[in-house]
């Protein structure tokens, strides 16, 4: 994996802890997802690029 793609994915993983941290719990609930799980989640966004 090149320098380019594992950037694109750190700045996804990023990314999705932050839009996934700035919810609240009741819209992380709806989601399925608890606050425990966003690193978990993240991470595995980031691994499907």
């Amino acid at each position: 994996m090149g320098i380019r793609q594992t950037l694109k994915k750190w700045a996804a993983y990023q990314q999705t802890v932050r839009e996934l941290t700035a919810l609240d719990t009741r819209q992380l609930s709806d989601l399925g997802i608890s606050r425990h799980d966003i690193q978990r989640v993240a991470r595995d966004h980031a691994r499907t690029l």
